[in-house]
Order: C-alpha cells, then sequence, then structure tokens
C-alpha cells in the first residue's frame, strides 16, 4: 500500500463529504430537501454506500445512570457503490422524509432549550475510516401541534424546558424508540400542580396528545403524577376550543391543593 493510500485508509487526504439543505425549517410530515457533495482525495477510493437520515440526541434511563446517546431514526440510502477519482467532485441530490414523530425543536421563533435534531450524512469507504456530516434542523409544529402550544399559553403556562426519552408511551401510535416531553410551569391558578409535561405522538390522519401533571403534595400526602391522554385529528382539530377543553381536565387535577 502506498503510502498516500496508507493515509487515506486512516482518514488522512481521503474522501470528504458535506451536505447542503436547500432549507432549514421543516415540519413533521413534510420533506427537507438538499443535496451531499463529495470531495474526492488524493487517491482513488471504492464508496459503499451513502445514506442521509435524521438523527436525535436521546436522554437514556439504564438503572440509577443517566446518560445521552445519538439516535438515527429514519435513513434514505442514496445510490449504489461507486469509485470517487483523486479530486473529483460528486453531487448527489435527495429528497429525505420528515417522520411525523419527529420531535419538536422550534416554537415562536425560538430554539426549544434541550432539543438536537439534524440531516446526518454517512459516506460508507472500502478499507477506510468512514466520512460523515450533520446539519441541524429547524422542526416546526404543525397546525394541530400549534393548537395544544398555544391553548397553553392561552391558560398561563410558560415553557420550561424540553428532552428527548428513550421508551414508548403505552397506549399510543408510536413507533419511533423514544418521545418527546415539553414541559411547562403552572400558572397560579392551578394550584395543585407543579408542572405538566406534554408529549405528542402523530401519524398522517391523528395524533395523540399526552398529558403528564405533577401534582403538589399536601400536609400528609407526597406530590404524585396523573396522566391523561386524548387523540384529535389533524384536520378537524380547528372545531374544538382546546383552552377550554385543557383547562377541564388541568383544573380538575391542579385547581385545588391535595391536602389529605
Amino acid at each position: 500500500m502506498g503510502f498516500k493510500k496508507l493515509l487515506a485508509s486512516l482518514g488522512a487526504g481521503g474522501a470528504s463529504v458535506e451536505t447542503v439543505l436547500f432549507e432549514e425549517n421543516v415540519v413533521p410530515g413534510g420533506v427537507v430537501q438538499g443535496e451531499v457533495r463529495i470531495q474526492g482525495g488524493s487517491v482513488a477510493q471504492e464508496i459503499q454506500g451513502l445514506s442521509v437520515g435524521l438523527q436525535a440526541r436521546v436522554e437514556v434511563e439504564s438503572g440509577d445512570e443517566e446518560y445521552k446517546r445519538n439516535v438515527r431514526f429514519t435513513e434514505v440510502q442514496l445510490g449504489g457503490a461507486f469509485q470517487v477519482q483523486a479530486g473529483a467532485v460528486h453531487t448527489v441530490p435527495f429528497g429525505l422524509e420528515i417522520p411525523w414523530e419527529t420531535p419538536i425543536t422550534t416554537f415562536l421563533g425560538q430554539h426549544l432549550r434541550g432539543m438536537s435534531v439534524g440531516v446526518t450524512t454517512e459516506l460508507a469507504i472500502a478499507r477506510a475510516v468512514d466520512s460523515g456530516d450533520l446539519d441541524p434542523v429547524n422542526v416546526h409544529p404543525i397546525p394541530a401541534q400549534q393548537a395544544i402550544l398555544d391553548a397553553f399559553g392561552q391558560l398561563g403556562f410558560r415553557f420550561k424546558s424540553a428532552d428527548l426519552e428513550q421508551g414508548h408511551i403505552r397506549g399510543t401510535r408510536q413507533r419511533l424508540p423514544f418521545y418527546q416531553e415539553i414541559e411547562f410551569s403552572a400558572p397560579q391558578q392551578y394550584r395543585g400542580l407543579n408542572e405538566v409535561e406534554l408529549s405528542f405522538v402523530a401519524d398522517d390522519r391523528e395524533m395523540d396528545v399526552v398529558l403528564e401533571m405533577d401534582k403538589k403534595g399536601g400536609l400528609i400526602s407526597d406530590g404524585s403524577d396523573t396522566y391523561r391522554s386524548f387523540t384529535m385529528g389533524l384536520q378537524d382539530f380547528r372545531q374544538t376550543d382546546w383552552a377550554g377543553y385543557l383547562n377541564h381536565w388541568l383544573a380538575e387535577v391542579g385547581g385545588k391543593r391535595n391536602w389529605l
């Protein structure tokens, strides 16, 4: 093996990859368009495969330990094997569908603290160190999700944080190996509530909305969590007063402090 080939196999002077997104703002159920640009290195190399996908940073609980890991949750292969010559440039266009369960990362023009989602590109190189690229995307809520988020705002709830948890929410249409929790601080009128965690699990027709309500403790009892969920259509959601609907549930759980 020549010296240049040896260096390329170790990643020095080998082919590199760069992904360009035509639009960084997307919604669940939409498509992100872009192109992958492969720059040949100092020697010709065999490319075994090229793929793009979506990656999220997910929190994992294992026993008493918590850590975060990257999860690639959708993927598209772009063509088969080919050879990239030294110094040559290959450009490969793509369209990547955004799964309906993709977590929201942007709301009202603000990035949700704790969210990290991006398009990841992997270039598999024969007998060499693989090359990759990651490009963040801004995932905005679809109209049905926006309606629920707006309702929380109308009721005086304030966004606190968001995270992605590995695992499944029972009784929902969830297919991804993780789910999003959007955490709100409760306003004073819900005296029995500390906070509410909101999760969306959608497909192309409907969406499960899951609320985890953290109740304040009383003089004798400890605090506890109450779960409620409902399903809403992605097309007919405008027929409901969601602020009133949510207030009915929230007032029932958090309208007064649980003293006993």
